[in-house]
């Protein structure tokens, strides 16, 4: 599916492949395909982000669907969410592949998520500061798993401790509004830092960022927190465009 040759099917009428046929039963039961559907998005979204799903390459449904051990009728919506919300992209007559990112994608990702960033951690540590201590082992904990997943040269584990970190922030925030805002950014995110660089220096602005987050000090994290997505975005600039 990533060798750019083969073409995607996405109507054929064959049967489904063996140990698939309750997935096709269910998939016609409202409910159980959404279900499935999403788990498929999921499968395909985390397979985009590691890199397995390579930029540029295309997907095709039967073998994305034999893949994940699923009917093509789950797959088949997955795909198409997925390029509703961008990270797919039709080719004429020839199906679905991976988009390409540009430029301008990261650079307008980072332009939304700066403020909403800098907002979480302020909001974080006003929480903190108000006495809610609930949500400060999961943020140490993504910084000790980074920690580790560094030491032992395991880049993917890194980025997913990074995402974790800065999603624990996301909570702690209190804000139902701005969770459900953030986790509409939550796979261009992590594709992105999966993709960029991951130098040291930004497991120790984190760092940064939970010290203040910890000590109740709103305005202290909310600037640490811009240094750190506006280095972050230079960094994720100069690691794929040069």
């Amino acid at each position: 599916m990533t060798d750019g040759r083969a073409r995607p099917d996405v109507s054929s009428g064959r049967a489904p492949a063996h140990g698939a046929v309750q997935d096709e039963r269910d998939g016609k039961r409202p409910g159980i395909v959404t279900s499935l559907s999403t788990r498929a998005r999921e499968a395909v979204l985390q397979r985009i982000v590691d890199r397995r799903y390579a930029q540029g390459s295309r997907l095709v449904e039967r073998e994305v669907a034999e893949e994940l051990g699923m009917s093509r009728v789950p797959v088949r919506e997955a795909l198409r969410a997925l390029v509703s919300e961008g990270l797919l992209e039709l080719l004429p007559h020839s199906g679905v592949r991976v988009r390409r990112l540009e430029r301008a994608d990261v650079e307008h990702l980072y332009e939304v998520w700066e403020p909403l960033a800098v907002q979480a951690s302020r909001l974080a540590a006003r929480a903190r500061a108000a006495g809610d201590t609930e949500g400060l082992a999961a943020l140490e904990a993504a910084l000790h798993q980074a920690e580790s997943a560094a030491a032992a040269d395991e880049g993917t584990r890194e980025v997913a401790a990074h995402t974790a970190f800065h999603e624990g922030v996301v909570e702690l925030s209190g804000n139902p509004l701005l969770v459900r805002t953030m986790d509409q950014l939550s796979w261009q995110l992590r594709l992105v830092f999966g993709l960029r660089e991951e130098p040291a220096h930004m497991r120790a602005q984190h760092a940064e960022m939970y010290r203040h987050i910890a000590a109740g000090d709103a305005e202290a994290a909310a600037a640490s927190t811009l240094l750190h997505v506006r280095d972050s975005r230079a960094v994720a600039l100069r690691s794929l465009f040069g």
